[in-house]
């Protein structure tokens, strides 16, 4: 027991020793409907708020909380399986603290396209049960089937489970088309349907924010040197 209690509470793997009995705790709070599958999904994926990183990252498709379980699981299956094998034989000292983060680096980089793969094979599922999860939708692709109608809605499908419809709304102007690839960007609750845009802007813009945000970065650091430099 002893032993068991002391691989729990090392790092890095303590981590998720405290992480995961919240996450369980969270999952029964959903099962007895004190809490909603998309805790963090917002209407919209314009802003930055965890929903939208998870679904840069490539979570589309399920509940940001659906995603980092998944995550979480993996990489502390991961973690535990480094800690059994290697990490207790040896003796670290003061390098356990940066060895176990470089771990958790390593078990997060390995995590991620093995949960990816696993939280893809739920978008069925999800589809399937609209009720349990519209916002989640955002960030998907689809190809529209059908022109809008005279009340401006037009049929689309998922590019990966066809069995599935979505209705979008378009704006004048910027009606979805036959045939064209659209991404999901926000939900209209009250009339149960997706505003899109073409994947191609939708990927265009993703790139040209990315842009935006490592030139932000790199001024502030710029200025952080600068103004370093001129206190001295």
């Amino acid at each position: 027991m002893e032993t068991v209690l002391g691989i729990a509470l090392s790092f890095p793997l303590v981590l998720f020793t405290l992480l995961l009995p919240l996450v369980v705790l969270y999952w029964l709070l959903v099962a007895v409907r004190l809490l909603p599958v998309e805790l963090f999904e917002r209407d919209s994926l314009k802003g930055d708020h965890l929903a939208s990183t998870m679904v840069s990252l490539g979570f589309a498709g399920v509940p940001a909380t659906v995603a980092i379980t998944a995550l979480l699981v993996m990489a502390g299956s991961f973690t535990l399986v480094i800690e059994l094998v290697a990490l207790r034989w040896m003796s670290l000292g003061l390098f356990r603290v940066p060895v176990g983060v470089l771990v958790l680096w390593m078990t997060f980089v390995a995590a991620s396209p093995v949960a990816e793969a696993f939280c893809r094979r739920l978008h069925g599922w999800f589809h399937r049960h609209p009720a349990a999860a519209h916002r989640c939708q955002l960030g998907e692709t689809v190809r529209v089937t059908e022109n809008p109608d005279s009340g401006e809605y037009a049929t689309a499908i998922f590019v990966d489970d066809p069995a599935s419809e979505v209705r979008l709304h378009g704006k004048p102007g910027a009606r979805p088309q036959v045939g064209e690839r659209r991404v999901l960007v926000k939900y209209l609750a009250d009339e149960e349907a997706y505003r899109s845009v073409l994947e191609s802007d939708y990927l265009d813009a993703r790139a040209y924010l990315s842009h935006l945000r490592l030139m932000q970065k790199n001024k502030g650091q710029d200025d952080t040197a600068h103004n370093g430099g001129s206190a001295t």
